[in-house]
């Protein structure tokens, strides 16, 4: 197909036919800013900041709208375009409230840095402003509209990547805002709590809902037996929280910091998402073999519940019965090691180290408590893990490497690292209902076919002389097509693995915000692709890296469970779900 020729500040630059002015200056390096723009879901040309000059026409363009064409000439830096690129900055901010020093997005916002790139020293425009709306009653996310630019990212996130759209602009004019349907809290309506919508927001209109001060609090109450653990996908982003590359594996040291924060013991999750495998397969094996409900979908991850529970509550039979692994180790915290530590589990603070937002209403739920004690008491998301080791004072980056405490509950497998990623619980269960089913070693471990950051993978698959279809799905709008199926009875699948947010728990709603530049294509960098990779990494290193291989996993049956799917170990490690309604 023939390229557009065109010219961006006096370069010759081809594009390809249908790009915008901003693809094409993108793609000859030329940098334009931007602010409503989110690659693949926000391109509106609301916000004008992306603004530029185009040879013979009598009005500015915005540059993320704007097609090219043969012989265009564009200017990106001209005065015309400064100028009004900053007087729109300008105007954002007289509606904005200002308090960047106490903001929780401070030094990681794009409305501040645009406002740094472009010389504003002071606001020129004064006057009434929006009256704000601060919602916090939600267990994950927090709206404080005295923030949002409308930039209608979160909008557009929420509509196009979870196919909900409980966001949307209401009111008119002066008093436009963004929130859920009659300006309801996110607690009061259809929310997965999934934090995507956060993930997207460019300033601090949207954010977890803060708990630091709960682990404070229990830290330094010397009544409380303080335990954490940290979830798979935390080790492959905690460190960009300290300017480590996209990617960087930091599983020792954040042990190391943990430690140094002055937790009583420190624990890896891995450890419970290969007894989750133990559960769930077993529960699967049952199924297959006793023809239970087929497909069977996993349930791991509570805004993918959450999404079942409002939107497909028919399908609720079809879900494992199996808690999450954080779940999990929380009710095994507070009933095995309290009775072997000779602890009352009323003592025993958990504290849950999380890449996700829903996580936090997760550790509510009411069926997540025993005889009035909750399994986890406290969920902190990779930001707030962050936060709480540089409150600490800790110098994250030169601390060495060390391990997680190994007393009962220390080793993992390599199963249980990759869950953090899509298609990590698949192939984690595979390996073990496979060898289990088969009895005998697999020729392979590594399941790549449903590995990747595709929405949806499938893969057909022979487990013991039968041919096992499974599909693997990540983000709501993949996934729903998948539940329309076996809605409709037409599923060919016997095992699906779902998971909330686009490539699993490595982009959860909770993890480092990623730059926009990264985001938005700037920079080529797959940041999905690179978290992903860390834990695949830290699989193929583990001695043992299959589930029902961990020593102290056998130890735990051997000791109290007795066998999966036994009665204790559905007391303790399975649950319920039950229709939600979409609106309070």
């Amino acid at each position: 197909m023939t390229k557009i020729n065109l010219k961006i500040n006096n370069i010759p630059v081809q594009a390809e036919p249908g790009s915008t002015i901003l693809q094409a200056a993108r793609a000859a390096g030329i940098q334009i800013p931007t602010l409503c723009y989110l690659k693949d879901v926000n391109k509106t040309g609301a916000c004008r900041v992306c603004t530029v000059e185009i040879k013979g026409a009598k009005s500015l363009g915005a540059a993320c709208v704007y097609p090219v064409s043969e012989g265009m000439e564009v200017f990106t830096n001209s005065q015309r375009a400064l100028e009004a690129r900053k007087h729109t900055v300008e105007l954002i901010l007289s509606n904005h409230c200002g308090d960047c020093l106490s903001c929780i997005r401070n030094q990681n916002c794009e409305l501040q840095k645009l406002a740094q790139q472009l010389g504003i020293r002071k606001v020129r425009y004064e006057g009434e402003k929006t009256p704000p709306t601060f919602d916090e009653v939600a267990p994950g996310i927090v709206r404080d509209t005295s923030k949002c630019v409308l930039c209608g990212r979160c909008i557009e996130t929420c509509k196009k990547v979870q196919g909900l759209g409980i966001l949307s602009f209401i009111n008119r004019g002066f008093n436009t805002k963004v929130a859920p349907v009659f300006d309801k809290s996110f607690n009061d309506v259809n929310c997965m709590q999934c934090g995507q919508c956060v993930n997207a927001c460019p300033v601090g209109a949207l954010f977890e809902k803060e708990d630091i001060h709960r682990v404070i609090e229990a830290l330094n109450d010397p009544a409380q037996h303080v335990v954490v653990q940290t979830a798979p996908a935390v080790r492959a982003a905690l460190g960009e929280e300290f300017g480590l590359p996209i990617g960087t594996r930091v599983t020792g040291k954040m042990a190391a910091a943990l430690r140094r924060i002055g937790f009583d013991r420190v624990y890896d999750t891995n450890y419970a998402a290969d007894l989750t495998i133990m559960e769930e397969g077993h529960e699967f094996i049952e199924r297959v073999q006793h023809q239970g409900v087929l497909p069977m979908i996993t349930s791991c991850s509570p805004g993918w519940i959450r999404y079942c529970e409002f939107e497909y509550p028919d399908l609720l039979e079809h879900l494992s019965s199996c808690k999450s692994p954080h779940m999990m180790f929380g009710a095994i915290l507070k009933s095995y090691y309290a009775q072997t530590h000779n602890l009352d589990p009323r003592k025993i603070t958990v504290v849950s180290i999380m890449p996700c937002t829903a996580k936090k209403a997760e550790v509510v739920r009411p069926e997540m408590r025993k005889d009035g004690v909750a399994d986890v008491d406290v969920v902190l998301t990779t930001r707030e893990l962050g936060r709480l080791i540089k409150m600490y004072g800790i110098n994250f980056e030169n601390l060495p490497d060390e391990d997680f405490d190994q007393d009962m509950f220390g080793q993992y497998s390599g199963a249980g690292v990759i869950f953090g990623a899509s298609g990590g619980v698949m192939e984690a269960a595979l390996r073990t209902v496979k060898e289990t089913l088969e009895n005998k070693p697999l020729d392979s471990l590594d399941f790549t076919v449903v590995r990747g950051m595709e929405g949806v993978k499938t893969a057909e698959l022979e487990v013991a002389g039968m041919q096992v279809k499974v599909a693997v799905a990540s983000s709501m709008s993949c996934a729903k097509p998948l539940l329309d199926e076996i809605r409709a009875g037409t599923s060919p699948y016997h095992f699906i693995e779902i998971m909330g947010c686009p490539g699993g728990c490595i982009n959860g709603g909770g993890q480092p915000i990623i730059n926009a530049s990264i985001r938005n294509g700037f920079r080529p960098i797959d940041w999905k692709k690179e978290r992903a990779k860390a834990l695949y990494d830290e699989d193929a290193l583990q001695s043992v890296r299959k589930s029902h291989e961990n020593p102290q996993i056998i130890a735990l049956y051997d000791q109290f469970l007795k066998e999966p799917g036994s009665p204790l170990a559905h007391e303790l490690l399975h649950t319920t779900y039950s229709k939600k309604e979409r609106f309070k």
